[in-house]
């Protein structure tokens, strides 16, 4: 436009040059021209051609209405409602925005994302941000972990559960390097499980392994507590605790949670994908459902058909294990035993005593062939968490392992069941008997289609009322305690009894008779 303006200042301009202008822009010839009367009255308009011209009185989005539509949820008809009675409570009273002038300025001042924030909150508004994308280096550079709940129905011991996988992922090749299943809500064991898996390269692992430079973690408690902290300091490895509520951040395992589901959960009997608002989740036939180790078994065959067969589009037609074997990068490994040794959790008590009976750890004994003859021996404990069936004995002053030791006197499985089967029942009492309770305790009221106090609509029988009361008070052994119905007797004569005690007390004869 300013060209064209510079050539009607110079008397040259023509008009093929305003059509030629106009189907470069797809527009008339007419709206060229138009466009050009606008920039000679207003210098400024030639920079936005066909624009509103900018003025004093155009409405704008302000702190205000910015307030507003977060809080009616970026409803914008509730917003101008608001703004209306706000300018009519003014002295003298206001003009409001017009409805269409509202949308335009919050169309126009306003971008996607903002509008997106202020309408579902920040999660909604990073859907609209632009993500850089890292550079995927080289491989055991960096990997990823993360913790992702299958959402599949599995038999755990006749009980249906959803299990929980962890993984740890190579960022430069997407390969996955070890994995673990627990059929219940994961624990910092499953994070050392996976590493296991992860770092050893040795069979049934797979080729893909050894020690990394950096694992980027979420702030997770599992990956955040002591021992696994420990373990990765121990093993030389850079932890990254990212920020919290950022997966996009570790986007490696990210998408490899996301293609679990799609390529192989959604697939399984039991699927249970959360639906859609609004819609109510299909029955589950219990008849169909997998078993633990059927699920498990079926994860891992996925997990080699990733790693062997799969070809991502960032790879360029390889398999990720075709990028991990042409990688030239060294590979630090580590002996079994000693990875075995650092991903255990310290006892941190000192050593313990080997005793007739065994070792004594939290309040449970253990045995083992080696401690045959060697009572009195001082030993340190270090164990996997949550694996209270046994634990690892090593030499306080070494560190050399000793013996597994197992629990003393386990109890059968059919005990095991037997107890679970009477904490169930034991529960499920507690359960009803609160729910009793509390629907006791609840008062109800009449609905009303008019101000007023509530009108309370189950009363109590005087009746009723007195047997409540009654029983309370013979629950409540306090009030049923009576100190002075048996006085206390007399002191022995050989006691060196304070005189008042003396004047209190019942006389008695240095026999122990009361005397009347």
């Amino acid at each position: 436009m300013r060209r064209l303006l510079a050539l009607r200042e110079e008397g040259a301009l023509t008009t093929g040059q305003v059509r030629t202008v106009a189907q470069c822009l797809e527009v008339t010839e007419r709206t060229v021209w138009r466009w050009l009367a606008a920039a000679g009255r207003d210098p400024a308009a030639a920079r936005e051609p066909g624009s509103r011209a900018q003025s004093s009185t155009r409405f704008t989005i302000t702190p205000e209405v910015r307030h507003l539509l977060a809080l009616w949820k970026g409803n914008v008809a509730a917003v101008h409602r608001e703004l209306a009675a706000r300018a009519a409570r003014q002295q003298p009273p206001a003009a409001p925005p017009s409805l269409p002038t509202l949308h335009r300025a919050i169309q126009r001042d306003l971008s996607a994302g903002e509008r997106a924030g202020l309408t579902a909150g920040e999660r909604a508004a990073r859907k609209h941000d632009v993500f850089l994308t890292r550079p995927r280096g080289h491989r055991n550079q960096v990997w990823e972990a993360d913790h992702v709940q299958a959402p599949v129905l599995v038999l755990v011991d006749g009980q249906e559960r959803r299990p929980w996988i962890t993984w740890f992922v190579d960022c430069a090749t997407d390969a996955i390097a070890g994995v673990a299943v627990t059929p219940g809500y994961p624990s910092r064991e499953s994070v050392l499980v996976a590493l296991r898996s992860a770092v050893l390269r040795t069979s049934p692992y797979g080729p893909v392994g050894g020690l990394p430079e950096k694992v980027r973690i979420d702030r997770g408690k599992d990956f955040l507590s002591r021992t696994v902290t420990a373990a990765f300091g121990a093993l030389a490895v850079t932890v990254e605790p990212l920020p919290a509520y950022t997966p996009h951040l570790k986007g490696t395992v990210e998408g490899l949670n996301r293609s679990v589901e799609r390529m192989h959960l959604a697939a399984l009997p039991g699927y249970a994908h959360q639906p859609r608002p609004g819609r109510r989740p299909q029955p589950v036939d219990r008849s169909a459902l997998l078993s633990f180790e059927e699920f498990t078994a079926g994860l891992l065959t996925w997990v080699t058909w990733w790693n062997t067969e799969h070809r991502p589009a960032p790879l360029r037609g390889r398999t990720p294990l075709e990028a991990w074997q042409e990688d030239p990068t060294p590979i630090r490994d580590i002996p079994p035993a000693d990875l075995w040794s650092f991903t255990l959790e310290d006892d941190r008590a000192g050593s313990r005593l080997v005793t007739t009976r065994g070792v004594k750890f939290k309040g449970r004994f253990y045995v083992s062939p080696w401690m045959t003859g060697r009572a009195g021996t001082r030993v340190s404990v270090r164990y996997m968490p949550h694996h209270r069936h046994e634990i690892e004995l090593f030499d306080p002053t070494t560190g050399r392992h000793l013996t597994t030791a197992h629990l003393a006197d386990e109890a059968t499985r059919e005990q095991i069941a037997a107890v679970r089967r009477a904490r169930a029942a034991r529960t499920r009492r507690l359960a009803k008997d609160l729910e009793n309770a509390q629907r006791a305790r609840n008062e109800r009221h009449g609905a009303t289609t008019e101000p007023s106090a509530p009108r309370p609509i189950d009363p109590l029988t005087a009746a009723e009322a007195g047997r409540e009361l009654a029983a309370s008070t013979h629950t409540d052994l306090t009030a049923l305690a009576r100190p002075d119905l048996i006085p206390p007797t007399a002191p022995p004569a050989h006691w060196n009894t304070p005189p008042g005690l003396l004047t209190a007390s019942p006389a008695a004869d240095p026999t122990g008779k009361k005397t009347p």
